[in-house]
Protein backbone atom coordinates (compact mmCIF):
# COMPACT_ATOMS: atom_id res chain seq x y z
CA UNK A 1 0.00 0.00 0.00
CA UNK A 2 1.62 3.42 -1.43
CA UNK A 3 2.33 5.75 1.27
CA UNK A 4 0.44 9.40 0.40
CA UNK A 5 1.31 11.64 2.64
CA UNK A 6 4.78 10.90 2.24
CA UNK A 7 4.62 10.89 -2.19
CA UNK A 8 3.11 14.16 -1.82
CA UNK A 9 5.24 15.55 -0.11
CA UNK A 10 8.42 14.49 -2.12
CA UNK A 11 6.18 15.65 -4.93
CA UNK A 12 5.90 18.79 -3.34
CA UNK A 13 9.66 18.68 -2.88
CA UNK A 14 10.27 17.98 -6.27
CA UNK A 15 8.35 21.04 -7.43
CA UNK A 16 9.73 23.27 -5.40
CA UNK A 17 13.26 22.60 -6.45
CA UNK A 18 11.90 22.78 -9.86
CA UNK A 19 10.68 25.96 -9.38
CA UNK A 20 14.09 26.94 -7.86
CA UNK A 21 15.84 25.59 -10.59
CA UNK A 22 14.17 27.47 -13.32
CA UNK A 23 14.27 30.77 -11.26
CA UNK A 24 17.92 30.48 -11.26
CA UNK A 25 18.31 29.57 -15.60
CA UNK A 26 18.46 33.40 -16.52
CA UNK A 27 20.72 34.59 -13.76
CA UNK A 28 22.96 31.62 -14.64
CA UNK A 29 23.03 32.54 -18.15
CA UNK A 30 23.69 36.46 -17.49
CA UNK A 31 26.72 35.31 -14.84
CA UNK A 32 28.14 33.20 -17.69
CA UNK A 33 27.60 35.83 -20.25
CA UNK A 34 29.11 38.61 -17.75
CA UNK A 35 31.61 36.00 -17.09
CA UNK A 36 32.91 35.88 -20.45
CA UNK A 37 32.81 39.63 -21.17
CA UNK A 38 35.00 40.55 -18.00
CA UNK A 39 37.57 37.41 -19.43
CA UNK A 40 37.78 39.63 -22.19
CA UNK A 41 38.21 42.82 -20.24
CA UNK A 42 41.25 40.87 -18.49
CA UNK A 43 42.48 39.82 -21.45
CA UNK A 44 42.70 43.10 -22.81
CA UNK A 45 44.23 44.52 -19.76
CA UNK A 46 46.62 41.49 -19.59
CA UNK A 47 47.99 42.55 -23.50
CA UNK A 48 48.43 46.44 -22.30
CA UNK A 49 50.04 45.25 -19.28
CA UNK A 50 52.55 42.93 -21.33
CA UNK A 51 53.59 45.93 -23.70
CA UNK A 52 53.84 47.86 -20.85
CA UNK A 53 56.16 45.61 -19.66
CA UNK A 54 58.35 45.06 -22.28
CA UNK A 55 58.55 48.45 -22.23
CA UNK A 56 60.55 48.24 -19.05
CA UNK A 57 57.38 49.89 -17.31
CA UNK A 58 56.37 47.66 -14.09
CA UNK A 59 53.84 50.05 -12.10
CA UNK A 60 53.92 47.76 -8.98
CA UNK A 61 57.55 48.27 -9.03
CA UNK A 62 57.62 52.34 -9.49
CA UNK A 63 54.84 52.77 -6.92
CA UNK A 64 56.31 50.75 -4.38
CA UNK A 65 60.10 52.55 -5.24
CA UNK A 66 58.00 55.84 -4.67
CA UNK A 67 57.01 54.70 -1.65
CA UNK A 68 60.30 53.72 -0.13
CA UNK A 69 61.78 56.86 -1.11
CA UNK A 70 59.12 58.40 0.84
CA UNK A 71 59.31 56.34 3.85
CA UNK A 72 63.19 57.46 3.81
CA UNK A 73 62.25 60.44 5.78
CA UNK A 74 61.08 59.93 9.06
CA UNK A 75 58.12 61.54 10.87
CA UNK A 76 58.41 62.19 14.82
CA UNK A 77 56.70 58.76 16.26
CA UNK A 78 57.30 57.02 13.09
CA UNK A 79 58.99 53.52 13.30
CA UNK A 80 62.15 53.08 12.28
CA UNK A 81 63.36 52.66 8.44
CA UNK A 82 62.94 48.86 7.98
CA UNK A 83 59.41 48.37 9.56
CA UNK A 84 58.58 51.54 7.38
CA UNK A 85 60.31 49.74 4.03
CA UNK A 86 58.71 46.51 5.27
CA UNK A 87 55.45 47.88 5.22
CA UNK A 88 55.69 49.03 1.83
CA UNK A 89 56.78 45.94 0.70
CA UNK A 90 53.84 43.68 2.39
CA UNK A 91 51.27 46.61 0.79
CA UNK A 92 52.97 45.81 -2.37
CA UNK A 93 51.89 41.94 -2.15
CA UNK A 94 48.59 42.65 -0.75
CA UNK A 95 47.97 45.19 -3.97
CA UNK A 96 49.42 42.37 -6.30
CA UNK A 97 47.16 39.88 -5.05
CA UNK A 98 44.40 41.34 -4.76
CA UNK A 99 44.75 41.83 -8.41
CA UNK A 100 45.00 38.34 -9.28
CA UNK A 101 41.50 37.58 -6.59
CA UNK A 102 39.21 38.84 -10.10
CA UNK A 103 40.82 36.43 -12.56
CA UNK A 104 40.66 33.43 -9.48
CA UNK A 105 37.30 33.90 -8.99
CA UNK A 106 36.24 33.27 -12.54
CA UNK A 107 39.08 30.06 -12.34
CA UNK A 108 36.48 28.70 -9.49
CA UNK A 109 33.00 30.26 -10.81
CA UNK A 110 33.76 29.47 -14.80
CA UNK A 111 32.87 25.63 -14.05
CA UNK A 112 30.61 26.08 -11.14
CA UNK A 113 28.28 28.25 -13.68
CA UNK A 114 28.81 26.08 -16.87
CA UNK A 115 26.95 23.19 -14.89
CA UNK A 116 24.43 24.89 -13.28
CA UNK A 117 23.84 26.27 -17.28
CA UNK A 118 24.16 22.65 -17.92
CA UNK A 119 21.91 20.51 -16.08
CA UNK A 120 18.72 23.00 -15.64
CA UNK A 121 18.32 23.02 -18.93
CA UNK A 122 18.56 19.45 -19.33
CA UNK A 123 15.59 19.32 -16.81
CA UNK A 124 13.94 21.60 -19.16
CA UNK A 125 14.55 19.64 -21.84
CA UNK A 126 13.72 16.47 -20.28
CA UNK A 127 10.43 17.67 -19.62
CA UNK A 128 9.99 18.94 -23.35
CA UNK A 129 10.55 15.50 -23.95
CA UNK A 130 7.97 14.42 -22.06
CA UNK A 131 5.28 16.73 -23.70
CA UNK A 132 6.75 15.36 -26.91
CA UNK A 133 8.09 18.91 -27.34
CA UNK A 134 10.83 17.89 -29.33
CA UNK A 135 11.85 21.48 -30.74
CA UNK A 136 11.89 22.84 -27.01
CA UNK A 137 14.11 19.48 -26.06
CA UNK A 138 16.88 20.52 -28.71
CA UNK A 139 16.40 24.27 -27.87
CA UNK A 140 17.36 23.48 -24.33
CA UNK A 141 20.21 21.09 -24.97
CA UNK A 142 22.26 23.12 -27.35
CA UNK A 143 21.61 25.89 -24.92
CA UNK A 144 23.11 22.88 -21.71
CA UNK A 145 26.52 22.23 -24.19
CA UNK A 146 27.28 25.44 -25.35
CA UNK A 147 26.91 26.94 -21.21
CA UNK A 148 29.32 24.11 -20.43
CA UNK A 149 31.72 24.75 -23.17
CA UNK A 150 31.95 28.91 -22.51
CA UNK A 151 31.46 28.07 -18.59
CA UNK A 152 35.22 25.89 -18.84
CA UNK A 153 36.26 28.38 -21.96
CA UNK A 154 36.66 31.19 -19.27
CA UNK A 155 37.88 28.62 -16.26
CA UNK A 156 40.46 27.93 -18.28
CA UNK A 157 41.43 31.31 -20.09
CA UNK A 158 41.36 32.77 -16.30
CA UNK A 159 43.75 29.76 -15.05
CA UNK A 160 46.31 31.16 -17.84
CA UNK A 161 46.27 34.58 -17.18
CA UNK A 162 46.35 33.72 -13.35
CA UNK A 163 49.64 32.11 -13.95
CA UNK A 164 50.78 35.07 -16.05
CA UNK A 165 49.99 37.80 -13.76
CA UNK A 166 51.87 35.38 -11.23
CA UNK A 167 54.85 34.75 -12.35
CA UNK A 168 54.99 38.43 -12.65
CA UNK A 169 53.81 39.47 -9.27
CA UNK A 170 56.71 36.65 -7.93
CA UNK A 171 59.58 39.10 -10.78
CA UNK A 172 57.90 42.27 -8.82
CA UNK A 173 57.58 41.10 -5.24
CA UNK A 174 61.67 40.21 -5.54
CA UNK A 175 62.04 43.39 -7.30
CA UNK A 176 60.51 45.34 -4.33
CA UNK A 177 62.07 43.15 -1.73
CA UNK A 178 65.73 43.83 -3.21
CA UNK A 179 65.11 47.64 -3.83
CA UNK A 180 63.91 47.45 0.35
CA UNK A 181 67.08 45.66 0.49
CA UNK A 182 69.36 47.83 -1.50
CA UNK A 183 67.45 51.21 0.27
CA UNK A 184 68.00 49.81 3.79
CA UNK A 185 71.56 48.75 3.55
CA UNK A 186 72.54 52.80 1.94
CA UNK A 187 70.87 54.39 4.84
CA UNK A 188 72.55 51.96 7.56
Amino acid sequence: MPNLPADAAIHSIETLLYSISNLLYLPVLLGIAALTLYMLVCFGTLVAEAVERRRGMRVLVASAKQQMDAARSAQPGEPALDARLERVVQRADAAGMRRLDGVRFVVRVGPALGLMGTLIPMGISLAGLAQGNLPKMAESMTTAFTATVVGLACSVTAYVLTLVREHWLRNDLTDIAFAAEALLAAEG
